[in-house]
């Protein structure tokens, strides 16, 4: 089983961004929704320990779906650019999901996860398909 860490820097209106290092040593960019209390599809996930599984989604293909979360499901850890939080007009392409990236930077004048395709690829050719227990830290502040 391998095992990945999330750290998480303090939310903004752009959305959560931070770090995932996997047992090797290897990182991606992270980007998440603005924490707003584990609502479905406007919020990030509470900060915890999660089983990941490999599975063929309906949306997003074959992806990691983070298990276990409380009140949610189809968490998954796919591609996307934009985390932000909508009711305060910014863009998103997340419904509570895990984005990867190589790295963020502004895009449309807005912050976001940046070769978020290439980011996911690498992440998942580097795990195979074996299960991941993900721990996610870092502050849960609501935005907003």
């Amino acid at each position: 089983m391998r095992h990945a860490t999330l750290i998480r820097q303090s939310p903004t209106a752009d959305g959560t961004f931070g770090t995932l290092t996997l047992d090797d040593g290897t990182q991606f960019a992270t980007g998440e929704l603005p924490w707003k209390n584990n609502a479905h599809g406007v919020s990030c996930i509470p900060a915890g320990e999660y089983p990941c599984r490999w599975i063929t989604s309906p949306k997003h293909g074959e992806c990691y779906q983070v298990v276990g979360v409380p009140g949610r499901s189809m968490i998954e850890i796919h591609s996307a650019n934009f985390m932000g939080d909508a009711a305060q007009g910014r863009r998103a392409q997340l419904l509570g999901c895990i984005a990867l990236g190589k790295s963020v930077g502004v895009l449309d004048g807005q912050f976001a996860v940046l070769s978020s395709k290439v980011a996911v690829a690498e992440f998942e050719a580097n795990l195979g398909g074996d299960e991941l227990v993900l721990t996610i830290v870092g502050e849960q502040v609501c935005v907003g």
